[in-house]
Order: C-alpha cells, then structure tokens, then sequence
C-alpha cells in the first residue's frame, strides 16, 4: 500500500539534509581552497606579498618577500616565520640575505626538508627574525625582503617546478604560495597539499650580542652583493706579500663541502704555470670587519699537497688581522701563516705566529710550530689585557705581550700566495675557511666560540656584525 502524507513530509525532510549537508561540505572544500586569500579581505592578521627579478631558469634565484600586519595588535616579528617553497633535485640550496630595512643580521634563513613532500615542495627556505628586527605596528609592512636562493654545486637553478615561484608577479602582490605563521599557528597562505594546520612553535631567536662579528659564507659567488654589503672585498690591487700584481677576485668561490658547518666554504685558491703572468693568488679583505681586542676565531683547512700538480711551492695560508694603514704610529698585526712546504729557507711543514709592532722587518714577536696541520683546524687569537695568545684546537702554541699588543683596530685578512715560483708546470693550491667569529673585549674559550657558532648556525644567522669601534 502507498505510503502516509506524514512518512512523504519526513522523508522530503531527510532528502533537503542531504543536499544541506552536501553543500555543507561542498562549501567547506571551497573555504579550504580559499581561506588563505582571505587576507585580501583584511580577515587574515598578516599578509605576505612576493615579487620576483628572475627568469624560472637562472643562476641565483631572487625571491623577495614582503609581510603586512592587517591587526589591530602589534606583531613580534620574532614570533613570525615564513615558508617559501621549492624542489630540491639532491644538489642542495643554500640561501642568503641581500637587502632589508630590518637588517639582513635581523633576518634568518634555514632550508628545510618538507616532513612529507609534496607536489613542486620537497623543501622549504624558513624565513624568521631575531628580536632585534622589533614588530609591526597594525598596518605596518616590513618592506621588501630581498633573498638569494641558490644551489650549491653553482649549476642552474631550475624553478620551473617550485610551489612558491612565480613568474608573473614582477611585482609585488598578495602570494599566497608563500606561508606565514605567528607562533607556529599558520596565519597566511596555503601549505602544499592544501593543508592548513598548526605547526610546531618556533623557537624565538635572541638579538645578538653587542659586541659580536660572525660569517659563515653562504654566498653565491664573489660578486654577490651580500659580499660587500657584509664588510668583504677581493683583494685586485698590485703588490705583495708573494708573487707581486698577482691578486685575482677569480680565484675566490663558495662551494660546497659536506665537511664543513652548514655545507659550504670560503675557498681561497692560487693557481700558477711556474710563471708571475700565469700566477693567480687569492685574498678576501674585510674592509669593514675588523677586530681589535677580545677573541677571534676562525675555522680553516689547511692542505699539505696542491689540488692539482706537482707538489714543492713555498705556498703560505694565512689568517691575520692587520692594521688598514702600514704607515699607521700604532700599526698592529697578528698572524697565522702556515706553509707546508716551508719558505723563506726554513723547512716545512711549520705554522709561523707572529705579533707585529710595525711593517719594519723584524719588529716583531714570532714562533714557529713545527708540524704538520693538514686538514681542518680552529685557529684563536684572544688580545687582552696586555697579552695575545695563538691557539689551535683549543691548545695554546704561542703567547706575546707588551710592544706588541694591539693598538689600534685591525681588518680581517683570509688569504693564500706563494712565496716564489721554484720550477715550472701547472699546479693549484686551495686553502678553505668554514667560518669567522670574533667578540669584542672578551676572552673566550675554543669550547665557547664553538658553541656560540653552533647556535648561529641553529638559527639560522648567515652574518652579524654588531661591533662598534672606537
């Protein structure tokens, strides 16, 4: 028998649920879809704006990212990190800071493996602050970010396949392939997958210390603007020490090396055919980071034998810190020189440490290590009260006071040459350096410069420089 009006009424009830509930969640899969675009409706707390100088294929990839507080309430930047999402092929990616009002010091970069990748995401560049970069006031934008991006066999960069690049915003517009969080909360854009999830809270990094000079040297080559903007400059003027006229910014390069603190070096090279024109040495001065009193550190591999050729130069590897003037009444020099095949009539391999009172022959204090130092070691100077003392690996080898004592602030000298040119025949010699460190004043121990750059590398800090001279 046919059914009642009531079973008809309750049964129409139950379809009309239905199609609510299916619309319900047809709504649902849209808001997912879109909720990160919200912020162009002011209901987002933050906004991430991106802009791109850079074809999908090129050298160096340039993403320059741009955050804007749309609260009511004043944003820590501290609190605040940002993913900008790319595929790793297995080469590797490092990434530097080139230009911001924050302070390229304020901002970090660590890249990242994806948890679980994803379509065009294998990886990821985490973008955060130090607490010295302050907040955004309601309203207030962080102006534009300008980042490198870069991989570290020095091949092409391939963006083709990358979430967050995109070729059609030269300039700067909401992007919201690049995600944004406020205390591990996502707060803006879209995780690949269309996931929108809470994530680990980040862990805030402190401003450092005054006082403070660090660089691990994650550039992209010696032209990279962040070289100079860092305080460095290649060395391309005539003169000595080795081989005169001879100093080619060429011979400088960052590559990689899975030996080294965060996967890449400062590589130093001299090449030579056994003549001064076809002679190339290598010196990277920093004009603008210099040291004066306290503790400087810095780790380096030494080499015994040439990358390539016949092994027998007097070749010289060098950290020192020298006065700017050689003329200066207060001139001042501390050096390591190490030369593994010996030089100037005395046998190698020897590590010579020397405190110089002026550039006059001889006004000095020095002695020599005899030993070999092949591979990598951590060379310390401290210079306080009225002494300097030379350290390797955390043991002492040399200590000079008095007349010799700093007087004056000194640049940072990272260099390698050769004494002369005893035959003929190609042959290359490499010296690479992982990092500098130095504190302003203070004496610190091997153990403590290791474990200040150990956070440094944690957080993220590529370079600092809050020195202040006199």
């Amino acid at each position: 028998m046919g059914r009642s009006r009531s079973s008809h009424r309750w049964l129409g009830l139950l379809m009309a649920m239905v199609v609510v509930l299916g619309a319900g969640v047809a709504l649902y899969g849209v808001w997912r879809a879109k909720s990160a675009d919200q912020a162009a409706d002011g209901n987002s707390p933050l906004t991430v704006r991106y802009r791109t100088d850079t074809p999908a294929t090129t050298p160096v990839g340039k993403p320059w990212l741009e955050l804007i507080n749309n609260s009511d309430q004043a944003v820590a930047l501290q609190t605040v990190t940002l993913r900008y999402y790319f595929s790793d092929d297995g080469a590797g990616h490092g990434a530097n800071c080139v230009q911001t009002a924050l302070g390229c010091s304020n901002v970090t970069q660590v890249v990242s493996p994806m948890p679980e990748p994803a379509p065009n995401a294998t990886h990821y560049l985490k973008v955060g602050f130090t607490s010295a970069a302050g907040t955004l006031a309601p309203g207030e934008t962080s102006q534009g970010i300008g980042l490198q991006l870069y991989r570290l066999d020095r091949k092409g960069l391939d963006q083709t396949d990358d979430r967050s690049f995109d070729p059609a915003l030269t300039t700067y517009a909401p992007s919201t392939r690049v995600t944004a969080y406020v205390d591990g909360v996502l707060r803006w854009g879209e995780e690949p997958g269309g996931t929108a999830t809470a994530t680990a809270g980040p862990s805030k990094v402190p401003a450092v210390p005054a006082g403070t000079l660090f660089d691990n040297f994650h550039y992209t080559g010696v032209g990279d603007p962040a070289v100079t903007a860092n305080g460095w400059q290649a060395r391309t003027d005539g003169g000595g020490p080795g081989i005169a006229d001879t100093w080619s910014a060429e011979n400088i390069s960052f590559p990689a090396n899975r030996k080294a603190h965060g996967g890449q070096v400062l590589q130093l090279r001299v090449t030579t055919d056994g003549t001064r024109e076809g002679t190339r040495q290598a010196e990277l001065v920093g004009v603008e980071n210099t040291f004066f009193t306290g503790t400087i550190a810095a780790r380096i591999h030494f080499t015994d034998d040439p990358t390539d050729g016949r092994n027998g130069d007097h070749v010289m590897e060098s950290f020192c810190a020298i006065s700017p003037n050689p003329d200066s009444d207060r001139y001042t020099e501390l050096d390591f020189e190490y030369q593994p095949n010996g030089g100037w009539g005395a046998p190698g391999p020897k590590l010579d440490t020397t405190s110089w009172r002026s550039a006059t022959p001889g006004d000095r204090a020095t002695r020599a290590l005899k030993r070999s130092l092949d591979g990598w070691h951590t060379l310390m100077i401290t210079a306080v009260d009225g002494k300097v003392t030379y350290s390797i690996d955390g043991q002492p080898v040399f200590t000079s006071s008095g007349r010799t004592f700093p007087r004056e602030p000194m640049n940072i000298h990272l260099n390698t040459w050769l004494i002369d040119l005893p035959f003929a025949g190609e042959r290359t010699w490499d010296m690479q350096v992982d990092w500098v460190y130095a504190v302003d004043g203070k004496k610190v121990s091997t153990a403590q410069v290791q474990r200040a750059v150990d956070g440094l590398y944690k957080n993220g800090i590529n370079y600092v420089n809050t020195t202040k001279r006199p």
